[in-house]
């Protein structure tokens, strides 16, 4: 049995029902008994526990033969990252305390590196899960394209993407949620011993400049790409309602700059199905 955190989310989904679809049992994991209802009726078990209750997330991982672990995601995060390290702290304690036959845990493209930035939390994350004695994954995806989401209304009503990502031709591994949930259900029916890492992007790198040009397609009209001046997105982010943008800033940075980007090289990088133009029209077909 298979026991899934993050099941409600679009990765935690592509996981489950990958699993399910090759007759593997699964433990749903959900904060809320609502969202496990429809797992329960797809067959799953449910557990109920929240991310920072480690003996509800022990009691969900006993008897697992694998655990998959999505660390939630804080986009203003307090200095030193709070949120992050009570997370964690849980976490390694429910893991201890139930000692499943495996780990595979998201993380990030950029986990590695040593500059602090809004990732910092899945570098906190591998450090702690690394040592357990356990044998754990840890899968790095590159930028999610779905986060182009977004721009559509943008691109729909001003034939305009406005983009953190500089400069606007200079690609960079992005990944399709879908494909990573995929790569998380295989890497759990893997065995292995001690850590790893699994580096994850979509077919090709993509820039700005190709967002611009599959929403072209999609929408059927003209659609460019516009950098945003960094200049101004600390008052941007700000008036968007954050405490403290620099972390996102650093992040941001980091892409722009090269800093954050996978550890290995390019013939060890796993590759995802799914293109940019797929994602875009999807999105556009949603909103």
């Amino acid at each position: 049995m298979y026991a899934i955190t993050g099941i409600s989310g679009k990765v935690g989904g592509a996981l489950a029902d990958t699993l399910l679809a090759a007759g593997e049992p699964v433990r749903a994991v959900v904060r809320n008994p609502a969202n496990g209802a429809q797992w329960a009726a797809r067959g799953c078990e449910v557990a109920i526990a929240e991310m920072t209750d480690a003996d509800a997330l022990a009691r969900a991982f006993d008897g697992a033969e694998g655990v998959f672990i999505l660390p939630p995601s804080e986009f203003d995060p307090a200095p030193g990252f709070p949120e992050a390290r009570a997370v964690i702290d849980a976490v390694v304690s429910a893991l201890t305390q139930a000692r499943p036959g495996k780990v595979v845990c998201l993380s990030t493209i950029g986990a590695q590196a040593e500059h602090t930035n809004l990732l910092t939390q899945r570098t906190l994350m591998e450090a702690a899960l690394g040592g357990l004695p356990l044998p754990v994954t840890f899968l790095r995806p590159g930028w999610f394209m779905e986060n182009i989401a977004w721009d559509v209304a943008s691109a729909r009503g001003e034939g305009v993407i406005r983009s953190f990502l500089q400069p606007l031709d200079r690609a960079i591994p992005m990944v399709a949620t879908v494909d990573v949930g995929r790569t998380a259900a295989y890497a759990l029916q893997e065995d292995w011993q001690g850590r790893r890492v699994i580096e994850l992007e979509g077919p090709a790198r993509v820039s700005p400049d190709d967002i611009a040009r599959a929403f072209s397609e999609v929408l059927g009209r003209p659609v460019r790409a516009e950098a945003v001046a960094r200049e101004t997105w600390g008052a941007l982010f700000v008036g968007q309602g954050m405490k403290d943008p620099m972390p996102r800033i650093q992040m941001l940075d980091g892409f722009n700059e090269g800093w954050i980007d996978f550890e290995g090289g390019d013939d060890t990088v796993f590759k995802g199905e799914v293109d940019i133009a797929a994602v875009v029209r999807q999105l556009v077909e949603k909103n």
